[in-house]
């Protein structure tokens, strides 16, 4: 037991729990997070970083990163400890690759590189629109030219590069974050909610299977990388791809991979689709909007694209219309982000009844408990929690979201630890060879093929004649 207990896993859980806790606070009006570093999309340097509240204005954002990383710095050199590392060497490592990760989230928040065509600042006459996510393609870069270019280098980062540990922590934090969502779209709009719901059949039921058949018979991959595949293009990129490699138990580098590809088609989604929902759906803006949450694949990503859908339909701000249109689009996409722990379960069941199945024939439960990502249950308790928390006290959801804000800066960077462990870990020439060119071919063959059209037919299932708050 103490075996199982002391791993990766389960100190991810205790992480992503110690982090939810601390904004729990937020409730008894004490700001216990609000000193993290919060990166902001920037032309001026000097306005990169802030502290997450304003509560801590003072202590600037070179204050707040200083404090965030040494934050960093000692709950996960004692998390080193735990899993019978060296913590002195872990922590002169972590050192290098928090300010190496850093510098790629904070250069990939650059107003020219990730500013949507609506929020370009003043001076600003041009960009890619990559949103803050380039961060992660960024500091995936960096990790790959080190780890192929100066392989000494990558080696003396390993006691560090713990992708698997950052990522989980990352998730748990993340099941908070969309609980505190959920429970203030719920309490907006029954209508709206039942949708959203509904439409989680078309993403997991639909969309899945079709992309796994794809993968594997017409492009014959192995389902090592068919299902992670599957689902970043099916349900919500980064989080989908990662939780459902943990169930299959992929090597670390499939799922990340898959979320890089995912990222980059959300923005050429982001780009596209506005336009050609508006020039298609005149006349039928909640449509649009859930079409939105249904197709682009990445949060930041579609909760741009349903406000610049909204632009289209509704110019004036503050026309009611486009907080409807983004309360679809938000609703939509939160609640097929939900379901991700579910479908954890299902894959686990399925991979050790099925797919890696043992003698006898029978359900497999001591597999599955073993397969079953053991961080999904922190992910499930922080969902839950902040969930039913909104909802039993609904005056409670602002603090809620106050404090799941501030923890979503953790979860950020630690993400981008994780793309860049990544990186360092993984042969290029190798990933080549496994067909990395051709996996971007399966995304785009079943991204344009059919993922956005049956979205398009869904949401004009579930939202066509539903009027928008100006209409």
């Amino acid at each position: 037991m103490k075996s199982w207990l002391r791993t990766e896993d389960i100190l991810a859980v205790i992480l992503g729990l110690l982090i939810v806790a601390m904004s729990l606070c937020s409730l008894a009006g004490v700001n216990v997070l609000g000193w993290a570093v919060s990166v902001k999309e920037w032309a001026d340097p000097a306005k990169a970083l802030v502290p997450a509240s304003s509560v801590y204005a003072g202590l600037t954002g070179p204050g707040a990163l200083i404090a965030t990383f040494v934050f960093l710095l000692v709950v996960l050199s004692a998390g080193a400890k735990f899993l019978r590392s060296d913590p002195t060497r872990f922590a002169g490592r972590f050192a290098l690759l928090f300010a190496f990760a850093f510098a790629c989230w904070v250069i990939g928040h650059n107003s020219y590189i990730a500013a949507t065509p609506n929020r370009r600042p003043p001076g600003v006459g041009w960009s890619l629109g990559l949103t803050g996510e380039a961060g992660y393609l960024l500091a995936l870069l960096g990790g790959l030219a080190i780890g192929n270019l100066f392989p000494r280098v990558a080696t003396w980062f390993k006691e560090a590069a713990r992708p698997e540990l950052f990522i989980k922590a990352g998730i748990v934090v993340y099941g908070a974050v969309l609980g505190a969502k959920a429970a203030e779209e719920a309490g907006r709009t029954h209508a709206i909610l039942f949708r959203g719901l509904a439409a989680i059949i078309e993403a997991y039921l639909i969309y899945w299977a079709l992309v796994y058949l794809i993968a594997r018979k017409v492009f014959g991959f192995s389902r090592e990388w068919s299902a992670p595949l599957a689902s970043g293009i099916s349900i919500c990129g980064v989080t989908a791809a990662i939780t459902t490699g943990a169930a299959i138990r992929a090597r670390p580098v499939v799922p990340v991979m898959v979320s890089s590809l995912v990222v980059v088609f959300a923005v050429i989604e982001m780009l596209v689709l506005p336009g050609l929902a508006h020039w298609l759906l005149p006349n039928d803006p909640m449509v649009a909007a859930g079409w939105m949450g249904l197709a682009v694949k990445t949060d930041g990503a579609a909760f741009s694209s349903g406000e610049i859908v909204a632009a289209f339909y509704f110019p004036d701000p503050n026309d009611p219309g486009r907080k409807s249109m983004a309360l679809t689009t938000t609703t939509v996409k939160v609640f097929i982000d939900v379901f991700i722990g579910v479908w954890a379960v299902v894959l686990s069941a399925i991979w050790s009844w099925k797919i890696d199945k043992r003698e006898g024939g029978k359900l497999p439960w001591r597999d599955i408990w073993e397969r079953f990502p053991k961080f999904v249950f922190g992910y499930a308790l922080t969902f839950g929690a902040f969930f039913f928390l909104g909802q039993a006290s609904p005056e409670s959801i602002p603090d809620l979201k106050r404090g799941t804000e501030q923890a979503d800066v953790f979860r950020r960077i630690f993400f981008v630890l994780t793309f860049v462990s990544i990186g360092l870990a993984t042969n290029v020439r190798r990933l080549w060879a496994e067909g990395l060119g051709k996996l971007a071919l399966v995304y785009v063959v079943s991204l344009f093929g059919f993922v956005i059209w049956i979205g398009l037919a869904i949401s004009w299932l579930f939202f066509h004649g539903v009027p928008a708050g100006g209409r």
